[in-house]
């Protein structure tokens, strides 16, 4: 077959990676000379701890196994099985970890609830106070500026790979192909469309109104921090924003202890990287409102600033840069993704929210296995 891949995000990236392993050749597009949206703009982070169970959880955790094996193959990814640890610091806090690691599907998340003294063995960067940690064995991490470029370095060694770079398609043209605004028409056996948050234009023609809504974050990295974070970190904010943590102990817990005004304006939670050169990424914040602003706020890195510094016990590396972001994510949260037929021979891929760094290997596997290819 030859498959026609619109997008080089990493949703994008991993439809030409299946296609290109099944055995088949790939041209890709790409409107920008390198993709520059959500996909480099995240944390890296394969993040299973928070995923709602059933479908997504099933999802996060095939695609853990597939990053896994295609990190092995491809060092540029900067792969890491580093697990993440949620610290707490009062009761009801520490009720809502006890909930979790009570799930019927703890043990496939790596769940486990550590004292404070062991979670600083697990992480020693920790010197901050909290009671407990969350642990969750199973989340990884890799290098999201690096990673289209080390997976298209390896795509392009097959020879079964093209990557053609600043051409925007303008048009479904016919059964299986599409042109571009060079006019030059690309046709194959299969298009996909990994438009990411560009839901204007080309989808609007061909798909009308989806069900997927633009979300915006704002994230931040620090220079090195001048030790190893051996883990991601959250904080227990993530317990109000992922399905996982839904139970009586939240409940409570939203009840006894309202978030944080700054964290609530900005539906923020901590998460926290490190990246290979030392460096923190640290987020994030939520926008739910369009049209977005085009400019950054300071309230919500203040608030992250406090909050990373009273887990460290230190204070924060300079700040070296600031960005905001913006993704595509299902109106219904609980859809891991929007798949449709747009036209004969011709699927639109997007939607994946904040999963889409986490899940991308199996979305893409799992098109690849609905279309026969």
């Amino acid at each position: 077959m030859k498959v026609i891949v619109v997008g080089a995000g990493v949703v994008g990236t991993m439809h030409a990676w299946h296609a290109v392993e099944r055995g088949h050749e790939v041209v890709h597009i790409e409107r920008e000379a390198e993709a520059r949206g959500a996909s480099l703009r995240n944390f890296g982070q394969i993040w299973v701890s928070g995923r709602a169970g059933g479908e997504e959880l099933d999802t996060a955790l095939r695609a853990r196994e597939l990053w896994e094996g295609i990190g092995a193959r491809v060092p540029g990814l900067g792969f890491r099985a580093i697990g993440s640890l949620t610290p707490v610091r009062n009761a009801h806090e520490l009720a809502v970890a006890e909930a979790a690691v009570a799930r019927p599907d703890a043990a496939a998340r790596g769940y486990k609830l550590l004292t404070a003294d062991e979670a600083r063995a697990v992480n020693p960067a920790l010197r901050g106070a909290f009671e407990a940690a969350l642990w969750c064995e199973r989340d990884a991490a890799v290098e999201p500026r690096l990673a289209q470029l080390a997976l298209r370095e390896a795509l392009l060694a097959t020879g079964r790979y093209t990557f053609l770079p600043n051409r925007e398609v303008r048009d479904v043209v016919g059964e299986s192909a599409v042109r571009d605004d060079l006019g030059e028409v690309h046709a194959g056996d299969a298009v996909v469309l990994c438009t990411g948050a560009w839901l204007s234009g080309l989808v609007r023609e061909v798909a009308g109104e989806i069900p997927v809504r633009r979300v915006r974050l704002q994230m931040m990295q620090t220079d090195p921090l001048g030790e190893p974070l051996t883990t991601s970190v959250a904080d227990a904010d993530s317990f109000r924003y992922y399905p996982a943590y839904a139970s009586e102990a939240l409940d409570a817990l939203q009840a006894a202890r309202p978030q944080d005004p700054t964290a609530a304006a900005h539906k923020m939670q901590l998460l926290m990287v490190q990246r290979l050169d030392g460096g923190l990424t640290i987020g994030d914040t939520h926008e739910y409102e369009h049209p977005f602003a085009f400019d950054t706020l300071e309230d919500p890195y203040e608030h992250l600033t406090r909050v990373v510094e009273s887990f460290l016990g230190r204070p924060l590396p300079k700040i070296r840069r600031r960005w905001a972001g913006v993704y595509a994510q299902c109106v219904d949260t609980s859809r891991v993704v929007h798949r449709q037929r747009v036209r004969d021979g011709v699927w639109l891929v997007t939607g994946p929210g904040g999963r889409g760094m986490t899940c991308s290997p199996a979305i893409a596997e799992t098109t690849a296995n609905e279309l026969g290819w």
